[in-house]
This record gives structure tokens, C-alpha cells and sequence, in this order.
């Protein structure tokens, strides 16, 4: 009988570990990039992709466009996997051009590149496009924190300035990228304040994670995502992202597993940023 008994507890273990490991079933990236010009494909998604999307169960992806891609970049929308791309707005960009890409089905989010465009989230540039956003429905997404340029200025990258776009225009859905990293506190306070504010958790580390030591894990990424869940107290307002090609998927997938509570995994994964996409 007590051989019975840990039989079945054991195979109830295992497939408790499956399920933790595999599960989700589906879910969507609300933040990569396509990289067309070093992949030297502007034909868009590559089968590299594909195949990264196919193994992790990734059914929809929200692509941030760089300048050179936002009219270049050809996206295949016919088959299974649901794509959004959002313009990446730049210094030389306006807003009748913009339009015309939302008009043609081009663009379907619109992404500021807060420090590497040295402008605040609140410059004049920036009101024609969150108008643009709202006549349209579109969210808009704030790169924030660190930059991957050297020659980026990060003051203009601080989550903070975000409050007060957020309260001049309520109708709008406005994302705090990669969670204000390293100011957490101050993007925390911003999503928990402004019922339009989400966040997404992509790129808190660079490459392939699953090499970093435990300890480094739990200090740059484990401690400071569970404060900010906590803290904002409203597991609808964030969103995964992986920031793909600059982190590898699958481990920062089985990261995000960890510091989520399960139940929370269908819209963290899946369900919050189809609401804020429209997916």
C-alpha cells in the first residue's frame, strides 16, 4: 500500500514539474525586435524567429520598429502567429506620415524611444503623436531606464516624466518598457497611479540568463520584479516581453515563472497584452 501511495505522489510531482515548466499553453511577446538590418532581412519573420516562437508557444508578437525599418520592413500577417508592430519614433518623423502607416494596417502601436531620442516623454514633438494614439486606440510604448547606446542620454529616459503624459491623456494606453530598470520605484509608482499605465518586464538582462549565477538572478531581476508586482497590486497591469534578440526567449521565460505567481500566468503571458495590443 506504501509503495501504491509513493508511486502516485511521485507521478503526481512529475507532472506538476511539466506543467510548471511547459505551461502556458500560449503566449505573446509584447516586446521584441526583428533586427532586419544585421539579419540583412527585411522580409519579416525570419525562420530564426519562427522557429524561437514555434518552441516556446508564442502566438503573438509586438515588434518595435526602428526608424530604418518603420516603411521597409515587409511583416507576413497570413499565418497562424498574430502580429503587432509599432512605429519607433524619431527625431525627423511626422505625423502625416505616421497616420498613413496606422491607415494602411502598417502600424498598430506607436514606440518612443525615451534617451535615444533626447527629448522629455512631455516635448511638443511627442503631442501630435499621442493625439494619434488616441483618434486611433493605439497604445504607446516608453522605452525606459538603461539604454543599449553608449551615445543614448538616459536623463531622458526616467519613468517618472510618464505620470504626467499619462494624466493629460486618459484615454490613451500608455507601456513602461523594461520596468523603468533602474528605477523601479519610480515606474512602480506610475502603473499603480494611472489606471491607463501598464508595464512590461523585457530586458531586465542581457543574452543568455540561464548562465548568470542564482545570486545575481535574485538581486537584478527576482527581488526587484516581485516588489514592483507587489506593489502595484494589480497583476492586469503588467505585460511579458522578452526584448528578443537581445535576450535569449526561453530562459527568461522559465525567469518569469518564477517570480509570477501561476495563477496569475494566463494574463501575465497571454490575456494583458492582448487587451492592451487588441490583439
Amino acid at each position: 500500500m506504501k509503495i501504491l501511495f509513493f508511486a502516485l505522489a511521485f507521478v503526481l510531482c512529475s507532472c506538476s514539474q511539466k506543467a510548471i515548466k511547459s505551461g502556458p499553453t500560449q503566449i505573446i511577446d509584447a516586446h521584441l525586435h526583428f533586427n532586419s538590418k544585421k539579419l540583412n532581412s527585411f522580409s519579416q519573420p525570419t525562420p530564426i524567429l519562427l522557429e524561437k516562437f514555434q518552441k516556446n508557444h508564442i502566438v503573438g508578437g509586438v515588434v518595435h520598429l526602428t526608424d530604418e525599418e518603420n516603411f521597409k520592413v515587409s511583416v507576413d500577417r497570413k499565418g497562424s502567429i498574430k502580429w503587432m508592430t509599432c512605429v519607433g519614433l524619431h527625431e525627423n518623423d511626422k505625423v502625416e506620415k505616421v497616420e498613413k502607416g496606422i491607415k494602411e494596417g502598417r502600424f498598430q502601436c506607436i514606440k518612443v524611444y525615451l534617451g535615444y531620442v533626447p527629448k522629455w516623454a512631455t516635448d511638443p514633438f511627442y503631442r501630435g503623436f499621442y493625439r494619434l494614439a488616441e483618434r486611433y486606440q493605439l497604445p504607446v510604448v516608453f522605452h525606459t531606464g538603461d539604454t543599449y547606446d553608449k551615445m543614448a542620454k538616459v536623463k531622458f529616459a526616467d519613468p517618472l516624466q510618464i505620470d504626467e503624459v499619462a494624466v493629460e491623456y486618459p484615454k490613451v494606453k500608455f507601456v513602461i518598457a523594461h520596468m523603468g530598470n533602474p528605477w523601479f520605484n519610480s515606474a512602480a509608482e506610475v502603473v499603480y497611479k494611472n489606471d491607463n499605465v501598464y508595464v512590461d518586464v523585457s530586458g531586465l538582462l542581457l543574452g543568455d540568463i540561464s548562465h548568470l549565477s542564482p545570486e545575481d538572478l535574485d538581486e537584478l531581476v527576482i527581488k526587484p520584479v516581485k516588489w514592483f508586482y507587489s506593489y502595484v497590486e494589480n497583476p492586469k497591469k503588467f505585460l511579458f516581453g522578452s526584448d528578443w534578440p537581445l535576450v535569449e526567449m526561453e530562459p527568461y521565460i522559465d525567469l518569469m515563472k518564477k517570480i509570477v505567481p501561476e495563477k496569475d500566468w494566463p494574463g501575465f503571458f497571454h490575456d494583458n497584452a492582448k487587451a492592451v495590443f487588441r490583439f
